[in-house]
């Protein structure tokens, strides 16, 4: 177990100093001081490892995006703090902002992204539709336009909407006759 977190957070630090080209199986192993073999062995691959190494990172911020709005009735509000927050997480994270930049290997930028996300935002969504009932009948669809809006927003980030009060502003305009409003 010991090695496997080692060998995981060799996979980040590398990911965060050189971005995916800088991932190999032999650079992680001697950055976890480990063998070849013994990355092979418990990851499989080089795509198993990388794959892995992110999910543990997305879990993280997704549990501290998730805490910042358990109490957040409204579904245009909760859906404009998930993408501020996200935003926020990636700005302010080195590793993250390296897994939003389209790159070699990035996995993010795959075509299978979009069906590997939809899972992910479903989860994220899910209190707000266990507390709304018009958002649980309309679920699918808002986990699609919030997960295509988000994504749209960190990867396109620019001046007209770059501080906090001014996204959420533009989000909650936009959003605000689109969703089920509070119950």
């Amino acid at each position: 177990m010991r090695s496997r977190q080692k060998i995981l957070d060799a996979t980040l630090g590398l990911i965060g100093n050189g971005g995916f080209e800088a991932v190999n199986i032999a650079a992680v192993a001697s950055a976890a001081g480990v063998s070849r073999q013994t990355v092979y062995s418990i990851f499989g691959s080089r795509e198993d490892l990388v794959s892995q190494a992110i999910a543990g990172v997305a879990l993280d911020v997704l549990s501290a995006i998730r805490s910042k709005m358990e109490s957040i009735e409204s579904p245009v509000e909760y859906i404009v703090e998930l993408i501020v927050n996200g935003r926020a997480f990636v700005r302010d994270d080195r590793l993250l902002a390296t897994l939003w930049t389209a790159g070699e290997g990035n996995p993010l930028f795959d075509t299978g992204m979009m069906t590997r996300a939809r899972p992910i935002a479903h989860e994220l969504l899910s209190p707000l539709a266990e507390r709304n009932a018009a958002v649980k009948e309309d679920l699918d669809e808002i986990v699609e336009i919030s997960l295509r809006l988000g994504l749209s927003v960190v990867l396109f980030d620019d001046e007209a909407i770059h501080s906090d009060d001014d996204l959420r502003a533009f989000l909650t305009r936009w959003l605000g006759p689109a969703l089920p409003s509070h119950p």
